[in-house]
């Protein structure tokens, strides 16, 4: 097997990225449907979730038993060399 094969598969995008995609794309989505449409898995999304909302680009509301969630567009993106963009430059990027 070759040094390369051996080598676990990598995303451009990050899960934090991919969750923050699906949220955006449907506010009232269920941690199951971002799973599915982030390919995570549920208890990954629930980390990712826990950290964009710690963070400030996702704001959590409750209604009723569910978690609604909206897109702080106007955050920064996190890494120094990319500060200057926003998250919304992100999301319209990714083809929302």
């Amino acid at each position: 097997m070759t040094h390369a094969a051996e080598r676990t598969t990598w995303a451009f995008v990050t899960s934090h990225a991919l969750v923050l995609l699906e949220v955006y794309r449907n506010p009232q989505i269920t941690v199951r449907e971002i799973a599915d449409g982030a390919g995570l898995t549920e208890r990954q999304v629930h980390r990712v979730l826990a950290d964009l909302v710690d963070s400030g680009y996702l704001i959590r509301t409750r209604n009723g038993r569910r978690n609604e969630y909206q897109v702080n567009e106007d955050r920064p993106l996190r890494h120094p060399s990319i500060r200057h963009h926003r998250i919304n430059e992100l999301l319209h990027a990714l083809g929302t």
